[in-house]
Protein backbone atom coordinates (compact mmCIF):
# COMPACT_ATOMS: atom_id res chain seq x y z
CA UNK A 1 0.00 0.00 0.00
CA UNK A 2 0.85 3.38 -0.29
CA UNK A 3 -0.01 7.43 0.65
CA UNK A 4 -2.83 8.24 -1.06
CA UNK A 5 -2.34 11.50 -1.26
CA UNK A 6 -5.11 14.31 -2.57
CA UNK A 7 -1.63 16.22 -5.20
CA UNK A 8 -0.47 15.18 -7.99
CA UNK A 9 2.56 12.65 -7.55
CA UNK A 10 5.95 14.25 -7.91
CA UNK A 11 4.58 17.48 -6.86
CA UNK A 12 8.10 17.55 -4.34
CA UNK A 13 10.19 15.70 -6.76
CA UNK A 14 14.01 16.48 -5.86
CA UNK A 15 12.56 18.71 -2.99
CA UNK A 16 14.31 18.61 0.53
CA UNK A 17 11.59 18.98 3.47
CA UNK A 18 12.67 18.90 7.37
CA UNK A 19 9.99 17.42 9.40
CA UNK A 20 10.45 17.89 12.94
CA UNK A 21 8.76 15.88 15.73
CA UNK A 22 8.59 13.27 12.78
CA UNK A 23 9.01 10.12 14.24
CA UNK A 24 5.18 10.11 15.60
CA UNK A 25 1.31 11.72 15.06
CA UNK A 26 1.39 14.29 12.42
CA UNK A 27 4.79 14.70 12.01
CA UNK A 28 4.61 10.79 10.79
CA UNK A 29 2.05 11.91 8.54
CA UNK A 30 3.03 14.66 6.64
CA UNK A 31 6.92 12.48 6.14
CA UNK A 32 4.92 9.98 4.53
CA UNK A 33 2.61 11.97 2.19
CA UNK A 34 6.16 14.50 1.11
CA UNK A 35 7.93 11.35 0.94
CA UNK A 36 5.17 9.89 -1.36
CA UNK A 37 5.02 13.18 -3.85
CA UNK A 38 8.83 12.68 -4.16
CA UNK A 39 10.36 14.78 -1.68
CA UNK A 40 13.76 13.64 0.24
CA UNK A 41 12.07 14.36 3.81
CA UNK A 42 14.74 14.36 6.65
CA UNK A 43 13.45 13.23 10.24
CA UNK A 44 14.15 15.42 13.27
CA UNK A 45 13.45 14.16 16.36
CA UNK A 46 15.26 13.38 20.26
CA UNK A 47 14.31 9.48 20.09
CA UNK A 48 16.52 7.52 17.71
CA UNK A 49 14.28 4.27 17.84
CA UNK A 50 11.14 6.01 16.83
CA UNK A 51 12.95 8.13 14.13
CA UNK A 52 14.46 4.55 12.90
CA UNK A 53 10.77 3.04 12.71
CA UNK A 54 9.01 5.52 10.39
CA UNK A 55 12.78 6.19 8.15
CA UNK A 56 11.92 2.28 8.01
CA UNK A 57 8.21 2.69 7.02
CA UNK A 58 9.20 5.57 4.27
CA UNK A 59 11.96 3.64 2.51
CA UNK A 60 9.93 0.56 2.23
CA UNK A 61 6.47 2.22 0.93
CA UNK A 62 7.80 5.17 -1.35
CA UNK A 63 10.89 3.23 -3.53
CA UNK A 64 8.48 4.33 -6.66
CA UNK A 65 7.88 7.24 -6.19
CA UNK A 66 11.19 9.14 -6.19
CA UNK A 67 11.21 9.73 -2.47
CA UNK A 68 13.88 9.72 0.02
CA UNK A 69 14.58 9.60 4.05
CA UNK A 70 17.10 10.28 6.34
CA UNK A 71 17.04 10.61 10.16
CA UNK A 72 18.70 13.08 12.31
CA UNK A 73 18.60 13.14 16.59
CA UNK A 74 18.47 16.66 17.53
CA UNK A 75 17.08 18.34 20.76
CA UNK A 76 15.29 21.51 18.77
CA UNK A 77 15.51 23.38 22.26
CA UNK A 78 19.74 23.43 21.55
CA UNK A 79 21.06 26.16 19.81
CA UNK A 80 24.12 24.37 18.90
CA UNK A 81 22.58 21.52 18.29
CA UNK A 82 19.90 22.71 15.68
CA UNK A 83 22.73 25.21 13.81
CA UNK A 84 24.80 21.60 13.46
CA UNK A 85 22.06 19.57 12.21
CA UNK A 86 20.59 21.98 10.39
CA UNK A 87 24.36 22.44 8.57
CA UNK A 88 24.57 18.60 8.08
CA UNK A 89 21.24 18.29 5.97
CA UNK A 90 22.77 21.53 3.64
CA UNK A 91 25.72 19.83 3.28
CA UNK A 92 24.28 16.47 2.50
CA UNK A 93 21.28 17.69 0.32
CA UNK A 94 22.56 20.88 -1.37
CA UNK A 95 19.46 23.07 0.61
CA UNK A 96 16.62 23.08 2.37
CA UNK A 97 13.39 23.64 0.08
CA UNK A 98 10.95 23.20 3.15
CA UNK A 99 10.49 23.19 7.19
CA UNK A 100 7.21 21.33 9.13
CA UNK A 101 7.85 22.46 12.46
CA UNK A 102 5.89 20.22 13.73
CA UNK A 103 8.04 19.54 17.33
CA UNK A 104 5.81 20.26 20.80
CA UNK A 105 4.33 18.81 23.57
CA UNK A 106 2.76 19.87 26.47
CA UNK A 107 1.17 18.36 29.64
CA UNK A 108 -2.49 19.11 31.80
CA UNK A 109 -2.16 21.19 34.65
CA UNK A 110 -4.10 24.63 35.95
CA UNK A 111 -1.62 28.14 35.91
CA UNK A 112 -1.16 27.83 39.70
CA UNK A 113 0.04 24.70 39.57
CA UNK A 114 3.05 25.03 36.74
CA UNK A 115 6.75 25.66 38.37
CA UNK A 116 8.80 27.90 36.16
CA UNK A 117 10.56 24.64 35.19
CA UNK A 118 7.84 23.41 33.88
CA UNK A 119 6.67 26.44 31.88
CA UNK A 120 10.25 26.61 30.57
CA UNK A 121 10.23 23.37 29.20
CA UNK A 122 6.78 23.98 27.09
CA UNK A 123 7.50 27.01 25.87
CA UNK A 124 10.82 25.86 24.76
CA UNK A 125 9.65 22.84 22.99
CA UNK A 126 6.53 24.77 21.39
CA UNK A 127 8.14 28.10 20.32
CA UNK A 128 12.44 28.74 21.07
CA UNK A 129 12.83 25.86 19.37
CA UNK A 130 10.40 25.97 16.67
CA UNK A 131 12.35 29.28 16.11
CA UNK A 132 15.92 27.98 16.06
CA UNK A 133 14.39 25.78 13.35
CA UNK A 134 13.16 28.52 11.18
CA UNK A 135 16.31 30.92 12.02
CA UNK A 136 18.91 28.12 11.06
CA UNK A 137 17.07 26.82 7.93
CA UNK A 138 16.53 30.40 6.18
CA UNK A 139 20.59 31.55 7.75
CA UNK A 140 21.69 28.42 6.11
CA UNK A 141 19.86 27.80 2.63
CA UNK A 142 16.36 29.92 2.64
CA UNK A 143 18.26 33.56 2.70
CA UNK A 144 20.06 32.13 -0.46
CA UNK A 145 17.32 29.36 -2.09
CA UNK A 146 13.85 30.66 -0.88
CA UNK A 147 11.51 27.92 0.63
CA UNK A 148 8.63 27.43 2.43
CA UNK A 149 8.15 27.10 6.60
CA UNK A 150 5.05 25.81 8.19
CA UNK A 151 4.91 25.80 12.06
CA UNK A 152 2.10 23.66 13.96
CA UNK A 153 0.42 25.35 16.94
CA UNK A 154 -3.20 24.56 18.09
CA UNK A 155 -6.00 25.42 18.40
CA UNK A 156 -5.80 28.21 20.83
CA UNK A 157 -8.18 30.92 19.97
CA UNK A 158 -9.85 31.74 23.49
CA UNK A 159 -7.06 30.39 25.26
CA UNK A 160 -6.07 26.59 26.32
CA UNK A 161 -7.66 26.61 30.10
CA UNK A 162 -6.00 23.71 31.61
CA UNK A 163 -2.88 23.82 29.44
CA UNK A 164 -1.88 27.88 29.59
CA UNK A 165 1.85 26.84 29.05
CA UNK A 166 1.14 25.73 25.77
CA UNK A 167 -1.38 28.23 24.85
CA UNK A 168 0.81 30.98 25.55
CA UNK A 169 3.98 29.69 23.03
CA UNK A 170 1.45 28.79 20.53
CA UNK A 171 -0.25 32.25 20.48
CA UNK A 172 3.71 33.39 20.17
CA UNK A 173 4.63 30.80 16.96
CA UNK A 174 1.58 32.55 15.35
CA UNK A 175 3.04 36.56 16.06
CA UNK A 176 6.52 34.87 14.95
CA UNK A 177 4.60 33.45 11.59
CA UNK A 178 3.78 36.74 10.86
CA UNK A 179 6.42 38.31 11.71
CA UNK A 180 9.02 36.03 9.62
CA UNK A 181 6.51 36.11 6.73
CA UNK A 182 7.21 40.01 6.36
CA UNK A 183 11.12 39.94 7.13
CA UNK A 184 11.87 36.89 4.90
CA UNK A 185 9.40 37.71 2.05
CA UNK A 186 12.29 39.36 0.23
CA UNK A 187 14.10 36.83 0.14
CA UNK A 188 10.84 34.25 -1.70
CA UNK A 189 10.59 32.81 1.84
CA UNK A 190 6.90 32.05 2.49
CA UNK A 191 6.14 30.99 6.63
CA UNK A 192 2.90 30.30 7.44
CA UNK A 193 1.13 28.32 10.48
CA UNK A 194 -1.14 25.19 10.74
CA UNK A 195 -3.56 25.15 14.07
CA UNK A 196 -4.85 21.44 14.09
CA UNK A 197 -8.30 21.51 16.22
CA UNK A 198 -8.78 17.78 17.53
CA UNK A 199 -7.20 15.26 15.96
CA UNK A 200 -7.44 11.49 16.26
CA UNK A 201 -3.62 11.08 16.78
CA UNK A 202 -1.19 9.30 18.66
CA UNK A 203 -0.81 12.05 20.80
CA UNK A 204 -3.60 11.89 22.56
CA UNK A 205 -2.16 8.66 24.08
CA UNK A 206 0.49 10.61 25.80
CA UNK A 207 -2.42 12.37 28.52
CA UNK A 208 -3.18 10.72 31.38
CA UNK A 209 -6.08 7.54 31.84
CA UNK A 210 -7.97 9.88 33.68
CA UNK A 211 -8.39 12.08 30.69
CA UNK A 212 -9.54 9.45 28.69
CA UNK A 213 -13.17 10.15 28.94
CA UNK A 214 -12.99 13.90 28.58
CA UNK A 215 -10.82 13.20 25.20
CA UNK A 216 -13.82 10.61 23.86
CA UNK A 217 -16.36 13.33 24.45
CA UNK A 218 -14.52 16.62 22.45
CA UNK A 219 -16.18 15.39 19.25
CA UNK A 220 -19.45 16.49 20.86
CA UNK A 221 -18.69 20.00 20.92
CA UNK A 222 -17.46 19.93 17.58
CA UNK A 223 -19.72 21.80 14.87
CA UNK A 224 -18.78 18.70 11.97
CA UNK A 225 -19.56 15.97 14.94
CA UNK A 226 -15.92 14.11 14.49
CA UNK A 227 -12.29 14.28 15.05
CA UNK A 228 -10.07 15.15 12.59
CA UNK A 229 -7.51 12.59 10.85
CA UNK A 230 -4.23 13.04 10.52
CA UNK A 231 -4.29 12.97 6.82
CA UNK A 232 -6.73 16.28 6.73
CA UNK A 233 -4.34 18.32 9.17
CA UNK A 234 -1.16 16.85 6.38
CA UNK A 235 -3.02 18.09 3.38
CA UNK A 236 -3.10 21.52 4.89
CA UNK A 237 0.27 21.74 5.65
CA UNK A 238 1.35 19.86 2.23
CA UNK A 239 -0.75 22.69 0.75
CA UNK A 240 1.01 25.10 2.34
CA UNK A 241 4.31 23.44 1.18
CA UNK A 242 3.16 23.55 -2.47
CA UNK A 243 3.71 25.58 -5.42
CA UNK A 244 -0.14 26.60 -4.99
CA UNK A 245 0.23 28.25 -2.39
CA UNK A 246 2.98 30.64 -3.84
CA UNK A 247 1.03 33.82 -2.74
CA UNK A 248 -0.21 32.85 0.64
CA UNK A 249 2.64 33.74 3.92
CA UNK A 250 1.61 35.04 6.98
CA UNK A 251 -1.34 32.76 7.55
CA UNK A 252 -3.00 30.89 9.83
CA UNK A 253 -5.06 27.77 8.46
CA UNK A 254 -7.13 26.52 10.71
CA UNK A 255 -8.24 22.48 10.83
CA UNK A 256 -10.68 21.93 13.78
CA UNK A 257 -14.00 21.59 12.08
CA UNK A 258 -15.10 25.06 13.28
CA UNK A 259 -14.62 24.27 16.92
CA UNK A 260 -13.73 27.98 17.97
CA UNK A 261 -17.22 28.85 16.47
CA UNK A 262 -18.63 27.54 19.28
CA UNK A 263 -20.91 30.47 20.83
CA UNK A 264 -22.82 31.31 24.32
CA UNK A 265 -26.26 31.82 23.28
CA UNK A 266 -26.45 29.82 19.66
CA UNK A 267 -27.96 26.69 19.97
CA UNK A 268 -24.77 24.26 19.56
CA UNK A 269 -26.13 21.48 16.35
CA UNK A 270 -23.82 18.59 15.47
CA UNK A 271 -23.61 17.38 12.48
CA UNK A 272 -25.03 13.43 12.57
CA UNK A 273 -23.87 10.21 11.81
CA UNK A 274 -25.52 10.86 8.18
CA UNK A 275 -24.72 13.83 7.31
CA UNK A 276 -21.00 13.33 8.36
CA UNK A 277 -21.06 10.75 5.70
CA UNK A 278 -21.91 13.20 3.17
CA UNK A 279 -18.70 13.54 0.18
CA UNK A 280 -18.13 17.73 1.35
CA UNK A 281 -17.02 15.79 5.40
CA UNK A 282 -16.61 12.76 5.33
CA UNK A 283 -13.19 12.00 6.83
CA UNK A 284 -10.44 12.11 4.59
CA UNK A 285 -7.97 8.94 5.40
CA UNK A 286 -4.98 9.26 3.15
CA UNK A 287 -2.47 7.92 5.67
CA UNK A 288 -2.21 4.33 4.74
CA UNK A 289 -0.19 3.51 7.96
CA UNK A 290 -3.04 5.21 10.35
CA UNK A 291 -4.06 3.96 13.70
CA UNK A 292 -6.76 4.54 15.91
CA UNK A 293 -5.74 6.44 18.93
CA UNK A 294 -5.77 3.72 22.12
CA UNK A 295 -7.53 5.88 24.13
CA UNK A 296 -10.92 5.45 21.74
CA UNK A 297 -10.13 1.88 22.62
CA UNK A 298 -12.35 1.94 25.69
CA UNK A 299 -14.78 3.85 24.15
CA UNK A 300 -17.06 1.10 23.50
CA UNK A 301 -16.75 0.04 26.94
CA UNK A 302 -17.65 2.58 28.48
CA UNK A 303 -21.05 3.07 26.66
CA UNK A 304 -21.77 -0.74 27.85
Amino acid sequence: MSYASAFAPGLFLGKVVIVTGGGSGIGRCVAHELAALGAHVALLGRKPEKLQKVADEIAHDNAASGGSVSMHVCDIRQEEAVRTTVAEIVARQGAVDGLVNNAGGQYMTPLESISAKGWEAVVNTNLTGGFLMARECYTQSMAKNGGAIVNIVADMWGSMPGMGHSGAARAGMVSLTETAAAEWACAGVRVNAVAPGYIASSGMDHYPPEAGPMLRAMAKTVPLGRFGTEAETSAGIVFLLSPAAAFISGTTLRIDGARPQVRMGWPMTVASARVQSRPSIAPFNGFHRATTPQVFATQSQETK
